[in-house]
């Protein structure tokens, strides 16, 4: 088979204009107009608090606004959907926490791929869960929790977000380590759980630390263990599971950023690059350091096998809670 000389030049003008498109991308062309973040659950929560500070600081690096917009509904999967059914330009972007790994053991079937349409950029956040429950509770530490809720099997109760969110999972792992039995009473979002709390409607509540650090620093909240293998710096006197009794509970939460399915290695790159800036300056070191929480970075293919292993071990979680899938 031959190949015309007219067809060799235009192959080539095609491979040098690919080739230079990407170099633009690559000196920074992207973004070169606001970017969307999709974070699909009500304002006040964990993931909603981490990223509105995390788009603040792209926007100052970029110059570019990255604005966030709040999609809620049905554990997050109509904002993923959403995202995942955006143009993959890098200009729509999903933030999500650990919930992500837990879908598919909440729903029968997505409204999206979960394993294909939407690409892990980089998780930028990692937090302990914290058991809180209200100032005026009459549990003063851990341990009198869970003296309590072993002899009065299903007495307590904890809200969440919803049902197969992180907290809600969380909690299930916890009453599987701890050996107690406790009802879920589930809320529209993170923050109507934890008014829920300081209102006496439930007993105690499992989030991760930057949701619950703001009532705890002001009073309204006690804070009695966190997940994880060492203290928080900011609340040194607070004990770890592990510390009040309750071990193989290994649970930490992360925020990251995901992308539709497509979207161009070098919009990738950049946005990696900037994230990891981004987690690196003292202003943002010191908001997460504040909100008790890591911020370290993982990226792309790791990002993406430390997904896989999340969703593994929350199948074990969801098959000993008897979690029935909607």
């Amino acid at each position: 088979m031959t190949i015309s000389k007219r067809a060799v030049v235009v192959l080539g003008t095609a491979a040098i204009c690919a080739g230079a498109a990407g170099a633009a991308f690559a000196q920074g062309a992207y973004p070169s107009k606001p970017v969307r973040v999709v974070v699909p659950y009500p304002p006040g929560g964990a993931v909603d608090q981490v990223t509105r500070r995390v788009a603040q600081k792209l926007t100052e690096q970029t110059g570019q606004s990255f604005f966030v917009e709040n999609k809620a509904g049905a554990t997050g999967t109509i904002g993923a959907q959403q995202v995942a059914k955006a143009a993959p330009d890098g200009y729509t972007l999903m933030a999500n926490d650990t919930t992500y790994s837990i879908l598919p053991h909440v729903f029968n079937k997505l409204p999206f791929d979960h394993e294909h349409d939407l690409v892990p950029v980089s998780a930028f956040n990692f937090a302990p869960m914290a058991l809180v429950v209200g100032a005026d509770s009459r549990f003063k530490t851990l341990s009198d929790l869970v003296g309590y809720a072993r002899s009065n099997p299903g007495k307590l109760n904890y809200g969440t977000g919803g049902a197969g969110t992180t907290p809600h999972f969380s909690t299930e792992a916890l009453a599987i380590a701890a050996r107690i039995d406790v009802t879920h009473v589930p809320f529209k979002g993170a923050g109507e759980a934890t008014l829920a709390l300081l209102s006496g409607t439930i007993d105690f509540q499992i989030a991760s630390t930057p949701g619950v650090m703001g009532q705890v620093k002001g009073g309204k909240v006690r804070l009695l263990g966190i997940s994880g293998d060492k203290r928080l710096a900011a609340l040194p006197d607070v004990p770890t599971f592990a510390e009040a009794g309750i071990k193989d509970y290994g649970v930490i939460n992360f925020t990251g950023l995901w992308a539709p399915k497509g979207t161009p290695a070098p919009v990738m790159q950049r946005l990696q690059k900037e994230i990891a800036a981004a987690m690196a300056s003292p202003d943002v070191q010191k908001f997460s350091a504040e909100l008790g929480s890591v911020p370290s970075v993982v990226s792309g293919d790791a990002f993406a096998r430390m997904l896989r292993d999340n969703t593994q071990l929350w199948s074990k979680v969801a098959a000993a809670a008897k979690v029935e899938r909607q």
